[in-house]
């Protein structure tokens, strides 16, 4: 038989145990040599494993190990948070340890073939049947997986190694066996130890039953415990349950907690310590204080109560806004004089991108508290919000405990975000469950589903933002103090473009601050050609794609040219951003009679809306399309009847629906309407058609009618009048009740438009219709063009 020779490998000293051939182990790794080995190998690489003689030894020498041990391939390095590392390996064969080469950085050693002897002798065979006998024997009793060593067909050399592997023996005993080379003689020594350890098994059998009768259910837990952390210790883990109680228990000892939520804790702590932690309720438990220990029951942001600095930082961030910047310092000149941590909840409704989101993260800047925001768009179960009863599996608390445990104080300000777009579900209704949130009488005692106990959210500034008011219930409207932004005027946008928009899309595109230069004027076409909208988010879009243009031409520049400025001018906009989107369609609209402008109130700002109008050879029909709501039908019949009600006053054949059928149409088929604003427009339009007088390109109106042609308040009227300006009208038509809002139009707004504000039908057609019949046309040629109504309910 030939001998290989002495190699030289990387060295593995353990602490404890005994590796046999032909197993797959994971080998804790913790000192520094051996971490240093660690780095040093791969995967598939081979080292040596040996045991020490004392697991004390730190820096083992030749002779703290044993002379025999184990060649290992590795398969798979893994690395843990604290330092330490773990091997596992599949062992090979023996080997004899003859000389230690290096110390530094990693032990390695020279090692020889240790082969077996006798592992064919007839003997050896006879042996380990013999000892397959005894070990099922043994294993029939104990149990355990000696039954699928004592199975498995190995040859006699490996069985005797695969049963000192498994038999629970002294350290000493598993080199003894695994340092026996002779296989007669090995199987020998196991054979012998099988039976020791069968009579010991015997023997403590009986002495735990003799035990058992005298302990107590505790006393066996404890047990338990014990031997549960002598496992542990022999593994190398050193964390065990104990050691997590304590941590538990010190965290919640520097605590300032509740009185009522310090009862629960100190019975949870109690029923934890009782708990095994292979029970599937340890973790239960475990998990719950450790949501516990992390709420802020008693951690507060120290708040800057410098009214100044908090107007100074809202006007830095955001341009306008006036109205909402002055809500927001009453209520934080309420809370300084007051000294009180009452929370205050404001809602900011208005549309899409005008500035809601990012206010409420400017209102925590400037008052210097944490900002965690809530999405609850789409949220459809109230368990999201309150969260899970612990009797679930899996159950975790609701957003809102979570967004107080994540900002880490109990005083941040928390935006409750499109709290309108909130969904019903089978599993309960998530507005419901904000009634007790954004109640300022009761969310001091906010409870969470999964917690169980209150927690104090008064001191919590709520900001709750939404598009369309009208989606929330009657109960959580009641709760909030709305604050509407109805959108910007142009000349807003162009300041705010300047400030903001502009510097954040050139960095966004590497761009410099002098790298584009975008007149004023261009400026103002971008806005009113480009986007028509309340806010500045489309504006924001046509700005970042104009950057792009500018970064493509900076980057195919030269190196030797001069880095001047782009400059872009109206007439370089069809370039850069394509053709005008948005034309002054009013004029051409209306050049036929039976053609009106109305307004309406949209979730994404206000709008104008056409009103058409045909007559045909007919019987007195009258037909409603554009896909319209029942408001808006019921107050087209309304105006017909109007109208043959004041035929003669209207100068109208009375009996015009003998010989005629009416056709009203509202364009954008394909768009929902309904709503209360349109009414008048109606009214307007089936009057301009009967009587051939078009009603004035300048003139658009809003407001309800009733049959008597009173004239019906209705609301949104920022939002229209800026819809309308947006549109070129500058005449306006208003309920007489609504001229009290006309002062919530900015000031550079109404200096350029007309007000009429009328109190019934006969004021509305004196204004909007023009004097003289205009000369009799086709219907065919009325223009067909859509209108800019969006997809959503009027108002």
């Amino acid at each position: 038989m030939t001998t290989k020779p002495s190699i030289e490998y990387p060295l593995l000293p353990l602490r404890r145990g005994v590796l046999f051939p032909g197993a797959v182990s994971t080998l804790p790794v913790g000192r520094k040599r051996s971490l240093a080995l660690v780095d040093a190998v791969n995967a598939g690489d081979i080292i040596a494993v040996a045991s020490q003689r004392e697991p004390e030894t730190e820096t083992p020498t030749l002779a703290d190990l044993y002379p025999v041990g184990v060649l290992a391939k590795v398969h798979r390095i893994g690395r843990g948070n604290d330092g330490s590392a773990r091997l596992v390996v599949e062992t090979l064969e023996r080997v004899h340890f003859e000389e230690l080469r290096q110390h530094d950085p990693h032990l390695r050693v020279v090692a020889s073939e240790a082969p077996d002897v006798n592992a064919d002798d007839t003997e050896a065979k006879i042996l380990a049947e013999s000892l397959r006998e005894h070990v099922r024997e043994l294993a029939g009793e104990a149990g355990g997986s000696l039954v699928e060593v004592a199975a498995k067909g190995m040859s006699p050399s490996r069985l005797a190694d695969a049963i000192g592997a498994q038999m629970p023996l002294e350290r000493h005993a598993e080199a003894e066996i695994l340092m026996t080379l002779d296989v007669v003689e090995r199987l020998r020594l196991v054979a012998r130890l099988v039976n020791e350890a069968r009579e010991v098994h015997e023997i403590r059998q009986k002495i735990d039953e003799e035990v058992r009768k005298r302990l107590g259910k505790q006393q066996r837990e404890h047990i338990l415990r014990e031997r549960m952390k002598a496992i542990q210790s022999e593994l190398g883990d050193d964390e065990d349950a104990s050691d997590e109680l304590g941590r538990l228990e010190a965290r919640f000892a520097e605590m300032s907690l509740p009185e009522e939520v310090e009862k629960v804790v100190a019975r949870e702590l109690k029923r934890l310590a009782k708990l095994n932690p292979a029970h599937p309720e340890f973790n239960v438990a475990r998990t719950y204080l450790e949501t516990l220990s992390e709420l802020p029951w008693d951690t507060r942001a120290e708040v800057v109560d410098d009214l100044d600095a908090v107007s100074e930082q809202l006007d830095a961030d955001h341009f306008g806004l006036e109205e909402v910047k002055q809500r927001i310092l009453e209520h934080m000149a309420v809370l300084k004089l007051s000294g009180g941590s009452k929370g205050t909840i404001l809602c900011l409704a208005g549309p899409p991108g005008v500035g809601k989101t990012s206010l409420g993260r400017s209102i925590a800047e400037a008052t210097n508290r944490p900002f965690v925001r809530i999405a609850l768009g789409g949220v459809r179960d109230e368990a999201e919000v309150r969260g899970h009863r612990r009797t679930y599996i899996g159950a975790i608390p609701g957003r809102i405990i979570n967004a107080i445990r994540k900002a880490g104080v109990k005083n941040p300000v928390m935006l409750l975000d499109e709290v309108d777009k909130l969904s019903q579900h089978f599993g309960g209704s998530p507005e419901a469950a904000l009634l007790e949130l954004l109640d300022p009488e009761q969310n001091n005692s906010f409870t969470d589903h999964y917690l169980e106990l209150p927690f104090d959210m008064s001191e919590v500034m709520f900001v709750v933002t939404a598009n369309d008011l009208s989606r929330m219930s009657a109960p959580l409207r009641d709760r909030l103090e709305i604050v509407e932004i109805n959108g910007y005027t142009p000349e807003e946008k162009l300041k705010i473009a300047r400030g903001h928009l502009i510097p954040r899309k050139l960095d966004e595109n590497a761009l410099g601050p002098d790298a584009l230069e975008l007149d004023d004027n261009a400026l103002r076409h971008m806005i009113t050609d480009y986007t028509r909208e309340a806010g500045v988010r489309q504006l924001g879009r046509e700005l970042g794609k104009l950057a792009r243009h500018v970064a493509l031409q900076v980057a195919r520049r030269k190196q030797d040219e001069l880095p001047e400025p782009i400059r872009v001018g109206p007439e370089d906009l069809d370039e850069y951003l394509g053709k005008r989107r948005f034309f002054n369609e009013v004029a051409e609209r209306t050049a036929v009679p039976g053609v009106a402008t109305g307004l309406a109130w949209t979730p994404v700002g206000g709008d104008i809306l056409f009103i058409e109008t045909s007559r045909m050879p007919g019987k007195g029909a009258l037909q409603i399309t554009g896909q319209l709501g029942d408001v808006m039908k019921e107050s087209a019949r309304a105006a017909l009847t109007y109208v043959r009600s004041n035929a003669k006053q209207l100068g109208v054949e009375p009996n015009f629906l003998d010989t005629l059928d009416i056709h009203i149409h509202v364009p954008a088929g394909a768009v929902p309407k309904d709503g209360p604003s349109a009414g008048v427009t109606i009214f307007t339009a089936l009057t301009s058609l009967l009587t051939g007088r078009r009603v004035r390109n300048d003139t658009a109106m809003t407001g309800e009618c009733t049959l008597r042609g009173r004239v019906l308040p209705v609301g949104g009227i920022k939002a229209k009048v800026l819809a309308a300006h947006r549109a070129g009208i500058h005449r306006v038509i208003l309920p007489h009740r609504n001229e009290r809002d006309i002062d919530e139009v900015p000031e550079e707004v109404r200096s350029q438009m007309e007000f009429i504000v009328a109190e019934d039908m006969g004021q509305v057609l004196a204004a909007a219709l023009e004097d003289e019949a205009a000369p009799e046309q086709s219907q065919v040629g009325l223009p067909t063009a859509e209108p800019t109504t969006e997809a959503m309910p009027l108002s």
